[in-house]
């Protein structure tokens, strides 16, 4: 395994490359979007996950060792096996259609949403109430303030660097002075064994610094309104795929229902985050500082709006018809009418798996 390891770091284009170019082909298998058909789905869950774990193992390829070296607390995979999860996910809705129909497909999709929920929370609570990013399968370690971190600029940070380096600006500095004294005296008073380490490099290994996460109640204790916000809109996000599953399974995937509180769901909870960079309560000026990857999630959970054109009653009753129009008027057109017609057959037949356009 650790052979394996080490040349998928040594050779990560190549393999990324080699990722895009076999999931771009699952598109065009046969039988790609069939009912009664699960191998194709099977050979890209199968795909999906070698690249789920070949990015985990370039994502934790060791870094070069300094001194400031952060222990985390819990050591779980969580973004790989969100990850995993999601793969899984539309082999398990195609087996369940086919061998228990559509209503009770639900069942089993309902259950794999409620997987990643707990997985998503757990992450959310183990990375000390940061922001997910794609949903948790992107660690957020940016050493930029995080979103939960709410309160005033001039008010010190309670909270310690995600890196661990602040601590060891001063721990480190005192035990490097701590060993040269040390190593000075004990020169002066053995020169034999001052010749004996002229030829020896003696590493100092300082301890490593511990991360400690700021936990629920004292972001919320400490940040108030903001911090209530930012962790209501959160909650929001990782439980909206849930919900919106539990609702189809009792009203139907043709009830308006399940869409128009899946889209409230959404908007709430991106309406609680954006806000968030400028508050004002009772004269006091509350800030949040959003890292650059944290701005691009929001922008990112904004744009999986448009599923919700795919996503049925809507795509049944509007969505369908534009995407036939579009083909009619582009059929007679050469090379183009044939790229139309194979576009709107595979988004015709993406849209009929939940997992395609859940977003989730």
């Amino acid at each position: 395994m650790e052979a394996y390891k080490d040349w998928v770091r040594r050779n990560r284009d190549y393999v990324n490359s080699l990722e895009s170019l076999a999931s771009g082909l699952t598109w065009l298998l046969p039988e790609r979007f069939s009912e009664s058909e699960i191998g194709p789905e099977a050979v890209t869950a199968v795909l999906g996950m070698i690249t789920a774990i070949n990015e985990h193992i370039i994502d934790t390829t060791p870094r070069s060792q300094t001194p400031a070296v952060a222990i985390e607390p819990h050591s779980f995979p969580y973004p790989l096996c969100i990850s995993m999860i999601k793969e899984l996910e539309t082999l398990v809705e195609v087996a369940a259609q086919q061998y228990f129909g559509d209503d009770k497909k639900w069942n089993f999709i309902a259950l794999a949403e409620a997987a990643k929920v707990i997985v998503r929370l757990a992450s959310f609570r183990n990375s000390g109430f940061r922001m997910l990013l794609q949903g948790g399968e992107t660690p957020n370690v940016e050493n930029s303030p995080s979103p939960s971190k709410l309160g005033n600029h001039h008010e010190p940070d309670h909270f310690p660097n995600m890196n661990g380096r602040t601590q060891w600006n001063m721990e480190g500095k005192a035990l490097s002075a701590l060993s040269r004294f040390r190593e000075n005296a004990r020169k002066g008073a053995d020169p034999e064994w001052l010749h004996r380490v002229q030829h020896q490099h003696p590493v100092v290994e300082p301890p490593a610094a511990v991360v400690q996460r700021p936990t629920l109640s004292k972001i919320l204790n400490e940040r108030g309104v903001s911090g209530l916000l930012f962790v209501l809109g959160e909650a929001l996000f990782i439980t909206r795929p849930l919900i919106y599953v539990l609702i189809i399974r009792k009203n139907g995937v043709r009830s308006w229902v399940p869409w128009f509180l899946s889209l409230a769901i959404d908007f709430v909870g991106v309406g609680c985050l954006t806000p968030l960079s400028t508050l004002r309560f009772g004269g006091r000026e509350e800030q949040c500082q959003f890292t650059d990857a944290e701005k691009h999630e929001l922008k990112r959970r904004k744009l999986l709006w448009a599923l919700y054109l795919m996503r049925d009653p809507f795509f049944s009753t509007y969505t369908r018809g534009k995407l036939e129009s579009t083909e009619k008027i582009m059929e007679p057109v050469p090379l183009v009418g044939i790229l139309t017609e194979k576009l709107v057959e595979l988004l015709s037949g993406a849209q009929t798996r939940y997992t395609y356009m859940s977003g989730s």
